[in-house]
C-alpha cells in the first residue's frame, strides 16, 4: 500500500501542483510574518538594551493622555547632582530629548521623516552607549550649532554649513549644521538633531534648569537593581519613575509593540484568507482525483485492501503534499520576510537581512499549518475513497457525487443558516456596542459556514438564471457549458466557494467603509461651523508662534483655541476614569454646532465648570449640578461642577471618552506650558473665505507642518484614512482571487481529464476547437459569477450589519457602493475567462482518436 501510495502521488504530481501552491501561499504568510516580527523585536530589543543607561530617572506619569498635549514632561536638572551623591553611582547626566518640534530647511521644507516617525532634538553627549558617532565636522559648541544624523542629511540633501530652523515649544531658533552623526546601530527611522547641552535645555525646554530625564551609570560591582533601590531611597517614592536598563528596554519595546502587532496581524490575516480559500481548493482536488481513480481504488479493494488502508493511503498522499508545500512555503516565507525587511528601509528603518531571526516556533508553525490544513481538507475525500466498492473495478467508474441527494446538506445548511441569521438579527437590534459586535462575529461565521454547506443546493437554480442567455447567445455550445456547470453541484459549489469568501469580505467592508465615509461627511456638515481649522498634519500640538501668526493674519475674525489635557475623574458611581479633556475659548457656538441636552456652551466654559456627554453622564450617575473631583498631571487636583450635557451623534463629543470639556483657562491653570492642538477660525466681516485662505497660507508658509483645512479638506482626510483600510481589504481580495483562480484552473483541468472521451466524441461529431475552448470558458465564467453573486449577497448582508454596529457609535448613515458591486461582478467574469485559458487550450489540442479510446 505504501508503494502504491507513493506511485499514485508521483503519478498525479502535476494535478496536485496547484493545491500545493495554495499551501505554499498560506505557509509563506505565516512564516514571513513570524520571522519579520521576531527579527524586528530582537533588533530593537538589542538596540534598547545597548543604549539604555544602567538606571534612568524620569518624570512620573500618573496620567496618560489619549491624544498629544504638546507638553514635555521634565525633571529638575539639579536632580543629576543629587543622584550623583548616592553610593554606587559612577556618573550622572541631565538628558534633554524632545519630539514636539519641527525642523525646516532654508526653503521652509520639512527635514523630518514623512513616514510617521518622530523628529527628535536632543543634547550631544557621547558615551559608549550612544547609538551614533561623529563621522564628519565637529561637535556643537554654541547655541547656533547643531549636528544632523547622516540618514536624514542624505534624504533631505542637507550638508555641513546649511542653516536649519527649529520650531520648538518655547520658540523658533536657527542652527547651522557643523557635523554629521552616523548610526552605529539600527536606525529606527527618526530624524535626530543634536545641540550642545546648555542650548538644548534652554531652547527646547525653556530653562537651563530642566531636563527630560537623568541617566545614571553604576560603579563597578554595583548591580542595576541595587543602584535603583538606593536612588529610589534618595529621591523618594512616588516622585519620579526610576528604571533599570532592562526595565527601560522593556518599556521601549512595549511602545514599539503596537506597531509590530499591526504588521503581524495584517500578515496573519493574509495567511488566514489563504488557508481558508486553500481548504476549498484541496478538498476539490482530492475529491476529483478520487472520483477519477474509482476503478483503481476498486481494484485495490478487490486485491484485499481494506477500507482503513485505502483511507490511510489517501491521507498519506495529503501529508506528502502538505510536507512539500510547507517546505516550499517556509522558504518562500523567509524570502517574504527578507523583502519586508528591505521594504522597511524605504520607511527609514534600516534593518539587516543578515540579522534575520528564524526561531524554532516558525518552522513548527509552518508545518502545523501546511500539513494540518492539508490533512483536514483531505479527510472527507479520504473517507469517500474508503467507501469505494470492490465491484467498482468491474464497471465503468461513475463520478462520485453525481446524482447523490443533497438532503443532509440541506438540513445542516438550513439549521446553521437560521442560527447565523438569528445572530445577525440580534446584532441589528442590540443596543450595546459590545453585544452587537459579538453577535456580528458569530453571525458572520455561521452564515459563511451555512453558505458553503448549502452552496451546492443553490447551484442549479442560480446557474440556470446566470447561464440562461447562453443558449440564445452561443447556441449548443452555450447550452453544453451551462449543463457542464450543473453536472456536479458539489464540485461547482466548492469551486465557487473559494471565490465567494474573498468577495464576501470585500462586499462587507465596502458597505462598511462607504457608510463610514457618508456618516463622517454628515457629521462634519452637522458639527463644523468654522470657516477653517488650523492643525498640524500629524495632529501634534503647535507652538504659541503659530497661534500668534494666525491671529495676526489679515482678514481673520474669530479664533477659538482647542487644547487637550490628561485628567482623571472620580464619578458618583465610585469609578475613577482616566481620559483626555478638551479646553476651548469662548465663541465655540460660532465655530461648531453643538447640541445640548442640558445647559449651554457659556455654562460649560465658565470658570470652575465642566461639560460632559449625556450618555456618559447617565452611565455614571452624573447630573447637571454634580460636583466632580478632577485630577490633573503632577498631582494637581480640583473639583468642577457639571453645568452642561452634550447630546451629539458621535459618542465622544468634544473630547475623548466621556466627551469632557471646559474653558481653556482651566487647562492653562492646571496644565501650564501646554500647546494648542487646533485653531477654529472664521473670516472677519468683509473678507471672503477664499481670500482668508490665501492669507493664511501665505502667513503660515514658514510652518510647513501646519495645515489649513475647511469642510471639504476634512472630508477628504477622512476618506483617505478609510481608503487605507479598503486597500488592505482589496489586497486580501487579490490574494483570495489568486488562489480562487488556481482552484478554477485545477477544477477545469481535472474536469477536462475526466471528460477526455466525451471531448473526443464531441470533436468527432464536428465540434471545432474554437467552439470547445468557448464552451470551457463559458463554464468557467458562469462558475466564477456564481461565486461572485453568493459572495456579494453575503457581503452586503454583513455590511449592513456592520453599519448597525457603527450606528451605535454615532455613524448612522448607510451607503451601498453599487459601482463596486457591479465592478466586482464584471471582474469575476474576467477571472473566469483567465482561469479557463490553459484548460481550454489543453482540451482543444487533444488528439481526437486518442481521446475517444481513453478510459
Amino acid at each position: 500500500m505504501l508503494k502504491a501510495t507513493l506511485r499514485s502521488f508521483l503519478a498525479h504530481k502535476g494535478r496536485l501542483l496547484l493545491s500545493a501552491l495554495a499551501i505554499v501561499l498560506s505557509v509563506a504568510f505565516v512564516a514571513g510574518s513570524l520571522i519579520f516580527s521576531d527579527t524586528v523585536t530582537r533588533t530593537f530589543d538589542r538596540l534598547f538594551h545597548s543604549t539604555s543607561a544602567d538606571v534612568t530617572v524620569e518624570p512620573r506619569q500618573d496620567l496618560k493622555s489619549q491624544v498629544p498635549t504638546g507638553e514635555a514632561e521634565t525633571v529638575p536638572a539639579a536632580l543629576a547632582e543629587r543622584v550623583a551623591k548616592v553610593d554606587g553611582v559612577a556618573s550622572t547626566h541631565a538628558d534633554v530629548s524632545v519630539e514636539n518640534i519641527t525642523v525646516v530647511d532654508s526653503k521652509n521644507k520639512s527635514v523630518g521623516p514623512t513616514t510617521g516617525a518622530p523628529t527628535i532634538a536632543t543634547d550631544w553627549y557621547l558615551t559608549a552607549r550612544s547609538p551614533v558617532k561623529l563621522t564628519s565636522g565637529h561637535a556643537p559648541q554654541s547655541g547656533g550649532e547643531a549636528l544632523l544624523d547622516a540618514d536624514t542629511a542624505d534624504k533631505k540633501h542637507v550638508k555641513i554649513g546649511d542653516t536649519l530652523t527649529v520650531l520648538a515649544q518655547p520658540g523658533t531658533f536657527k542652527v547651522r549644521i557643523v557635523g554629521i552623526a552616523t548610526f552605529t546601530t539600527t536606525n529606527p527611522g527618526a530624524a535626530l538633531v543634536f545641540l550642545d547641552p546648555k542650548t538644548a535645555a534652554t531652547q527646547l525646554l525653556g530653562s537651563a534648569g530642566k531636563a527630560t530625564s537623568i541617566s545614571v551609570d553604576a560603579a563597578k560591582g554595583v548591580s542595576d537593581a541595587q543602584l535603583k533601590t538606593r536612588i529610589v531611597a534618595a529621591v523618594g517614592t512616588g516622585t519620579y519613575d526610576v528604571k533599570t536598563a532592562d526595565e527601560q528596554a522593556k518599556s521601549a519595546t512595549s511602545d514599539l509593540g503596537g506597531f509590530l502587532d499591526v504588521i503581524k496581524y495584517v500578515m496573519l490575516g493574509f495567511a488566514g484568507i489563504a488557508v481558508l480559500v486553500g481548504v476549498f481548493l484541496i478538498v476539490n482536488t482530492f475529491s476529483m482525483l478520487i472520483a477519477q481513480r474509482t476503478r483503481e481504488l476498486g481494484l485495490l479493494r478487490a486485491l484485499g485492501a481494506d477500507r482503513r488502508q485505502v483511507r490511510r493511503s489517501v491521507l498519506t498522499e495529503a501529508i506528502l503534499l502538505g510536507l512539500v508545500g510547507s517546505t516550499l512555503g517556509l522558504a518562500a516565507g523567509i524570502g517574504l520576510a527578507a523583502g519586508l525587511i528591505k521594504l522597511m528601509s524605504v520607511f527609514g528603518m534600516n534593518l539587516k537581512t543578515t540579522e534575520m531571526v528564524v526561531g524554532w516556533g516558525t518552522p513548527v508553525a509552518a508545518y502545523v499549518v501546511g500539513v494540518g490544513v492539508t490533512f483536514v481538507a483531505a479527510y472527507l475525500p479520504a473517507r469517500r475513497a474508503a467507501g469505494v466498492s470492490p465491484m467498482a473495478a468491474l464497471a465503468d467508474a461513475e463520478i462520485a457525487g453525481i446524482g447523490k441527494p443533497l438532503r443532509v446538506r440541506a438540513i445542516v445548511g438550513s439549521v446553521v443558516g437560521v442560527l447565523g441569521a438569528a445572530a445577525l438579527v440580534g446584532c441589528a437590534t442590540a443596543t450595546k456596542t459590545a453585544s452587537s459586535a459579538s453577535l456580528l462575529g458569530l453571525g458572520v461565521v455561521l452564515t459563511l459556514i451555512a453558505t458553503v454547506i448549502a452552496g451546492p443546493l443553490l447551484v442549479r437554480p442560480v446557474i440556470r438564471v446566470l447561464g440562461g442567455a447562453f443558449p440564445a447567445l452561443f447556441g449548443s455550445v452555450g447550452r453544453m457549458s451551462q449543463r457542464n456547470a450543473l453536472r456536479n453541484p458539489r464540485r461547482t459549489g466548492a469551486t465557487a466557494a473559494a471565490l465567494m469568501v474573498g468577495l464576501a469580505l470585500v462586499g462587507g467592508m465596502s458597505v462598511a467603509s462607504a457608510s463610514m465615509s457618508k456618516s463622517f461627511d454628515q457629521q462634519i456638515d452637522k458639527t463644523l461651523g468654522a470657516d477653517f481649522v488650523i492643525q498640524n498634519s500629524n495632529f501634534v500640538p503647535f507652538s504659541q508662534e503659530v497661534t500668534d501668526k494666525v491671529r495676526g493674519t489679515e482678514g481673520v475674525g474669530l479664533v477659538v483655541r482647542q487644547r487637550f489635557a490628561p485628567i482623571a475623574v472620580r464619578l458618583p458611581d465610585g469609578k475613577r476614569i482616566e481620559t483626555t479633556a478638551a479646553g476651548y475659548d469662548n465663541g465655540v457656538d460660532d465655530v461648531a454646532h453643538v447640541t445640548y441636552a442640558s445647559g449651554n456652551s457659556a455654562a460649560a466654559l465658565a470658570p470652575g465648570s465642566l461639560g460632559m456627554d449625556v450618555d456618559f453622564a447617565k452611565d455614571h450617575g452624573v447630573r447637571v449640578g454634580s460636583t466632580i473631583p478632577v485630577e490633573f498631571p503632577a498631582g494637581k487636583k480640583t473639583e468642577l461642577k457639571v453645568t452642561a450635557l452634550t447630546d451629539q451623534d458621535n459618542s465622544g463629543g468634544f473630547g475623548m471618552q466621556g466627551g469632557l470639556f471646559f474653558g481653556i483657562a482651566t487647562v492653562e491653570k492646571y496644565v501650564p506650558g501646554g500647546q494648542d492642538s487646533a485653531l477654529y477660525v472664521n473670516a472677519a466681516s468683509g473678507t471672503s473665505p477664499d481670500q482668508l485662505r490665501k492669507n493664511l497660507d501665505t502667513n503660515l508658509e514658514p510652518y510647513p507642518q501646519v495645515q489649513v483645512r475647511d469642510q471639504a479638506d476634512y472630508k477628504k482626510l477622512v476618506h483617505d484614512q478609510i481608503a487605507v483600510l479598503l486597500y488592505l481589504v482589496y489586497a486580501l481580495l487579490g490574494l483570495a482571487i489568486i488562489i480562487a483562480v488556481l482552484g478554477v484552473v485545477n477544477t477545469l483541468a481535472l474536469s477536462v481529464v475526466e471528460r477526455t472521451r466525451e471531448i473526443g466524441l464531441l470533436r468527432a461529431i464536428g465540434l471545432a476547437r474554437r467552439q470547445l475552448r468557448r464552451m470551457i470558458r463559458l463554464e468557467s465564467v458562469v462558475i466564477a459569477v456564481f461565486g461572485a453573486v453568493l459572495g456579494l449577497a453575503l457581503g452586503l448582508v454583513w455590511g449592513v450589519c456592520v453599519q448597525q454596529v457603527l450606528a451605535l457609535q454615532g455613524m448612522k448613515a448607510l451607503a451601498i457602493p453599487w459601482t463596486t458591486v457591479v465592478a466586482v461582478v464584471i471582474g469575476s467574469a474576467v477571472v473566469g475567462i483567465v482561469a479557463a485559458l490553459l484548460p481550454a487550450l489543453r482540451a482543444s489540442r487533444m488528439n481526437v482518436l486518442a481521446a475517444i479510446a481513453h478510459e
